[in-house]
């Protein structure tokens, strides 16, 4: 009988764990035509895990999602916000101001943890952040980079 109660706390911890609820909290950075994706984090623990583009410098829009079981957390967290993101760091205006993530996420009791990341996130049909490493595509006659010399 004795070795019943270990398992039994075990399987009480484990109930316990499981009908803890999931904060399902989700953030996805856009550029400022919803068009490439430069960012997407996730809330676990009260820590937002969030990756990055770290080679674009621009306006974006981050977008917060909830799931239905989280719809009343985080009270004033928007869906939508406008923001800078510069060689990686994301900042967010709340307000009338341009605050810091950390700053941003410290009202809601989140912290951020910012993974960069080395290539954006893109969706079929989408347009992707042209790459500094491409010809100009919109000039009608492209030169090559090495012509060849004509021969004699």
């Amino acid at each position: 009988m004795k070795t019943f109660y270990p398992h039994l706390k075990l399987w009480l911890l484990l109930a316990a764990l499981t009908s803890a609820p999931v904060q399902a909290v989700q953030l996805v950075v856009w550029d400022p035509q919803l068009q490439t994706k430069l960012g997407y984090g996730e809330v676990s623990g009260g820590k937002l895990t969030l990756q990055l583009v770290p080679d674009y410098s621009g306006p974006v829009v981050a977008l917060f999602s909830r799931d239905a079981t989280e719809k009343n957390s985080y009270p004033g967290l928007m869906p939508r916000y406008s923001g800078q993101l510069r060689a990686g760091a994301l900042s967010l205006e709340d307000g009338g101001s341009l605050l810091t993530l950390s700053k941003f996420l410290s009202g809601f009791k989140l912290t951020p943890s910012i993974q960069n990341s080395v290539r954006t996130f893109s969706l079929p049909g989408l347009k992707t952040a042209p790459s500094s490493t491409q010809p100009n595509s919109t000039s009608p006659n492209p030169t090559p980079p090495n012509p060849t010399p004509p021969s004699k």
